[in-house]
């Protein structure tokens, strides 16, 4: 049985005068997903997260979101929430003020609790008195969320969630994300960031000058179809030198005589997984303990690289 779809969008197309912002875009989101939309400067990941919020609408094709059809005009379809290119916050107004007032808007009177509560998800409990004015571009970040948290969406969509976070931060907006597809909400989201996408997304479409290069699960992203740089370093160099020399389909990239070898013993191969994966098997037949093995560039950002590779632009539509 498929699984019952948050978002189903077809042939969605948008354009801003002569500018084509979205050409003819299918996706599709799952109930109970987190999926990512990436994409360079310009691609129109902002405009489409802009429909998805009933920000804009589309000039052509069907856009479907929890099961209830997106018409011609202006409006935030029922269990929706999330912002684009930042929360709309009152700086003079504190951040538990500003829950307030924003429930308010919504036609709701949240009680404090509820405030509470969502404030001490995105980790801003400490500073709920404070004025926003002075918070910092990850504080007003989580604000946001928070903000959205209140409404309890079925659909939450946010643009570069992570931007500004620290470490701290991070964690709680990912604890926050997690939890909320865990209990059968959808979160679709917006990241430059390749390693939050690969740490949250089931899914992940690939936008570049306004048209889907790819969609699907991250896995058909891994490094089995491409050549990787990987980064090894191991319990005796020179015998991993020797081996890797002699495996079928292993380039060396950094050997000896190369810095990183003078510096750390490290060894930089390119090659496939396969190839990667009989590597290993000789190390560890010959006695040679593998101590570190990782892309030098994430499988997902490589293959970003390689659909998206264009002259970039200076701002995202």
């Amino acid at each position: 049985m498929d699984t019952p779809l948050a978002v189903r969008a077809r042939g969605i197309t948008k354009s801003f005068g002569e500018v084509v912002a979205l050409d003819e875009i299918d996706l599709d989101v799952a109930q109970g997903q987190i999926h990512g939309v990436a994409g360079p400067n310009g691609a129109g990941k902002t405009t489409l997260l802009g429909l998805l919020l009933g920000l804009a609408v589309a000039d052509e094709g069907r856009l479907e979101i929890l099961d209830s059809p997106v018409g011609r005009t202006l409006d935030a379809p029922g269990g929706v929430a999330g912002f684009v290119d930042g929360p709309g916050l009152y700086p003079s107004l504190t951040a538990r003020k500003n829950l307030a007032a924003l429930a308010a808007l919504r036609g709701g009177d949240r009680r404090t609790a509820d405030i509470d509560d969502a404030l001490a998800q995105v980790g801003l409990t400490d500073v709920a008195d404070d004025r926003v004015r002075g918070f910092s571009l990850g504080m007003r970040q989580r604000l946001g969320l928070a903000a959205a948290l209140l409404t309890r969406p079925r659909l939450l969509v946010l643009d570069e969630p992570a931007n500004g976070l620290d470490p701290a931060g991070k964690k709680h907006v990912h604890g926050v994300l997690t939890r909320l597809a865990a209990e059968g909400a959808s979160v679709v989201l917006s990241s430059h960031r390749m390693d939050d996408l690969e740490a949250l997304c089931s899914e992940v479409t690939i936008i570049a000058t306004g048209r889907v290069v790819f969609t699907g699960p991250l896995g058909k992203l891994s490094a089995e179809s491409q050549e990787l740089d990987y980064r090894l370093i191991t319990s005796d160099a020179d015998t991993a030198h020797r081996i890797a020399q002699d495996t079928p389909g292993i380039k060396l990239v950094a050997e000896p005589g190369s810095p990183a070898w003078k510096d750390t013993g490290v060894l930089v191969v390119r090659t496939l997984v396969p190839a990667l994966d009989e590597l290993v098997v000789r190390l560890v037949r010959d006695g040679v303990a593998v101590r570190e093995l990782a892309p030098v560039v994430s499988p997902l950002e490589a293959a970003f690289l390689a659909l998206t590779e264009q002259p970039e632009q200076e701002s995202d539509r």
